[in-house]
């Protein structure tokens, strides 16, 4: 669960902060006496953070660190080929307002949904209602929410598969719906989503090696 939780009795009164992009230094439950929408949230300025609900909670992360974005960009190039090969959904990155659950609005790092009858998402996120595949890069500043409230609601949404993935430790955990416990993953994953003829193996040494610039 968010660490945010302990300190409810003083978040519970607080104002909404400044926002200033400076004004975020780790996720934060920004206010537990009110309902946050969906609506509400794709409502608010643009701040440099990104703005997520679930369960009427409002969450604040600070903008990613490099070492978050280069895992992203490497995962990308890793699935984008075989997901487009396969055509088990479109691969695209965040920022996104995911609403695949009524009144919940989340940004996963990366995710692959299934393409609906509607076609490609153009200008409308609500089209997208099942995810084939979320990942979320842990960083200090989103771990415990990551690993608590985000993967709680992942679990019980219309989410086929979700990683968490631990740039620092160099370890995946995939969970599925239904897991008790996470599938913890150190030298490689073999992914085999729905619908697609043949799986995806990534060696996830190599990655993680790419990740920290341990490669030429």
């Amino acid at each position: 669960m968010v660490s945010a939780w302990r300190l409810a009795a003083n978040l519970a009164r607080a104002a909404l902060p400044s926002t200033s992009r400076r004004a975020y230094s780790m996720a934060m439950v920004q206010s537990l006496d009110r309902y946050w929408t969906a609506a509400e949230v794709r409502a608010l300025p643009d701040d440099g953070a990104r703005h997520e609900c679930i369960d009427g909670m409002l969450i604040v992360t600070p903008s990613p660190n490099g070492l978050h974005q280069r895992a992203i960009a490497l995962l990308w190039d890793t699935l984008s080929p075989y997901v487009r090969r396969e055509r088990c959904g479109e691969l695209l990155p965040s920022p996104a307002d995911i609403e695949i659950t009524p009144g919940t609005l989340v940004q996963p790092d990366l995710f692959v949904y299934r393409i609906p009858v509607e076609g490609l998402v153009k200008r409308d996120w609500s089209i997208v209602k099942e995810l084939v595949l979320a990942v979320e890069f842990l960083s200090p500043s989103t771990a415990r929410f990551d690993r608590g409230l985000k993967r709680q609601f992942y679990l019980r949404s219309p989410t086929d598969e979700l990683w968490i993935v631990d740039i620092e430790s160099r370890v995946v955990e995939r969970w599925r719906a239904g897991d008790e416990r996470p599938e913890i993953l150190t030298d490689g994953l073999v992914w085999h989503p729905k619908g697609a003829a043949q799986p995806l193996s990534i060696a996830l040494g190599e990655l993680f090696a790419s990740v920290h610039g341990e490669t030429p």
